[in-house]
């Protein structure tokens, strides 16, 4: 008892004095977000957007973004708090214990774990939620937003107990489990990217054939020029849920999809669409999507690896502490969690930095494709006014958040580039 009372005071002076930090360093990069060298340019929000609205999207951002950096350590509490007060060794005793249960202990056990991590989570998601609606990005009611969550949590729930069960299958045979799992994990990964399109896009939104069907027809021939194989462009209604903006490309072989939010069709006018298809399309051309899965397969060898032997030495570590017996049992569930999000978040700058690079070579592409780059510094100032967007965010926010180039090096590459 006195261990857990130690622990959880150090870890909440150290989450209190991290998440004051993170506010004030996030506060601070609002003062002057923008270069002096670009004030007043295209890349400066003040020039496209009234001061009210400029003031908003740098509070908003940095709410987000402080936001995000406390989400990590909160979930870490959450796993934590578990293991010390094994509370999880206990539901697996109870579960263990009864005759009808017992058959049904690892699917039980992770629908409580689940429910548990989403209760604590939901302070957060909510505000999130609220702050988007507030500031006008999200248009989602109270009811559709708690369906999405409940999806969520349903192809969640199927997704972990499907993985525990066959890694669990796999450790108690001993040897390399780590190495067969992730034998094993090439075939899985590459079967969600084949079905994310088609059967769980479907679950949050409906895809239809796009309802302009002349635009339909300029986005084909641009995909033509690309040499890829789509014979329709799917329209999406978004606006249901948000203001946002966007396009994509997902899927692969005969699941590929070109999709376009019907915010964007509402928002964008025809250079501006047809620019920002190509980049799309740029990601299948590049083999983007390949080197995705490539990077998912490479990145889950590093981490079930190294996640094999930082596990083994937190079980001799701790085991007896949480309560926990064998690394294949339910119990060890909130411990093998907790070292998946910890190592995904420090390698988060390496995986978003990769990301960065696909995305600034998907516009080269595009600009190449279209012939033009007509529309594309109005693309990108409404991109930015539409989800209220940073131009130019802070450093660690790049790191850790920016999947794409900044908003600014995006306007400004558009307009130097030859």
């Amino acid at each position: 008892m006195q261990a857990q009372t130690s622990w959880r005071k150090k870890f909440a002076v150290a989450f209190i004095i991290y998440a004051a930090a993170i506010g004030l360093y996030l506060a601070a990069a609002t003062i002057h977000p923008i270069p002096e060298a670009y004030r007043g340019t295209a890349a400066d929000p003040a020039t496209f957007l009234d001061p009210a609205k400029y003031r908003q999207s740098l509070l908003y951002s940095a709410q987000r973004n402080w936001i995000f950096f406390i989400s990590y350590p909160w979930e870490w509490a959450v796993y934590l708090y578990l293991l010390f007060s094994r509370k999880g060794a206990a539901w697996q005793s109870r579960l263990e214990q009864s005759p009808k249960l017992r058959k049904f202990t690892l699917p039980l056990f992770v629908l409580l774990l689940q429910g548990f991590v989403f209760l604590c989570f939901l302070p957060l998601r909510v505000l999130s939620y609220m702050l988007s609606r507030t500031n006008g990005i999200s248009t989602q009611g109270w009811g559709s937003w708690l369906q999405d969550r409940a999806v969520d949590f349903g192809v969640n729930y199927v997704l972990i107990v499907i993985v525990a069960s066959v890694a669990f299958l796999i450790m108690r045979k001993g040897g390399r489990w780590w190495l067969k799992l992730w034998l094993l994990s090439i075939p899985f990964t590459l079967f969600m990217m084949y079905i994310q399109p088609v059967v769980i896009d479907p679950l949050y939104n409906q895809f239809n054939r796009l309802s302009d069907p002349q635009l339909e027809a300029k986005i084909l021939s641009l995909a033509d020029k690309a040499h890829i194989p789509a014979e329709r462009v799917y329209e999406v209604d978004m606006s249901e849920k948000t203001n946002a903006l966007n396009a994509y490309v997902s899927g692969i072989g005969g699941s590929l999809r070109i999709v376009l939010w019907d915010t964007t069709l509402q928002r964008l006018n025809e250079p501006e669409i047809l620019l920002i298809m190509a980049h799309e399309m740029g990601h299948y051309v590049k083999h983007h999507l390949e080197w995705s899965a490539i990077g998912a397969v490479g990145s889950s060898f590093v981490l079930l690896w190294a996640g094999s032997f930082a596990i083994r030495r937190l079980l001799k570590r701790y085991g007896d502490d949480w309560g926990i017996r064998r690394l294949h049992e339910p119990a060890a569930l909130p411990a093998v969690l907790l070292l998946i999000s910890v190592l995904t978040f420090v390698s988060l700058p390496v995986s978003n930095a990769v990301s960065r690079q696909a995305e600034h070579a998907a516009d080269i592409y595009a600009f190449q494709l279209i012939g033009s780059k007509e529309g594309a510094v109005t693309m990108y100032q409404k991109l930015a006014e539409s989800s209220l967007s940073e131009m130019n965010p802070p450093l660690l926010v790049k790191l850790f958040r920016s999947t794409h180039p900044s908003l600014m090096d995006r306007i400004l590459y558009a307009q130097d580039a030859p």
